[in-house]
């Protein structure tokens, strides 16, 4: 997958992969200095799925907003 269709707004609409604790694609509002970029079973940008398996702390405030 591209690494552009990867890059989610922080805002954007849940996706059905959405969860708690993970999201689909990167909601990072700067990839490059997140800490898991580019770890193998975790960052999504190197994941086949294209799952970000550790999204940031504010990530589960914002699924909740976002799905409420």
């Amino acid at each position: 997958m591209k690494e552009k269709e990867l890059k989610i707004p922080f805002n954007a609409p849940l996706n059905v992969q959405d969860t708690e604790l993970q999201t689909y694609g990167c909601r990072q509002n700067n990839p490059d200095i997140c800490g898991n970029n580019g770890m193998s079973d975790i960052c999504a940008f190197v994941c086949d799925d294209g799952i970000c398996k550790k999204p940031s702390r504010a990530w589960k405030r914002q699924y909740q907003k976002l799905k409420g």
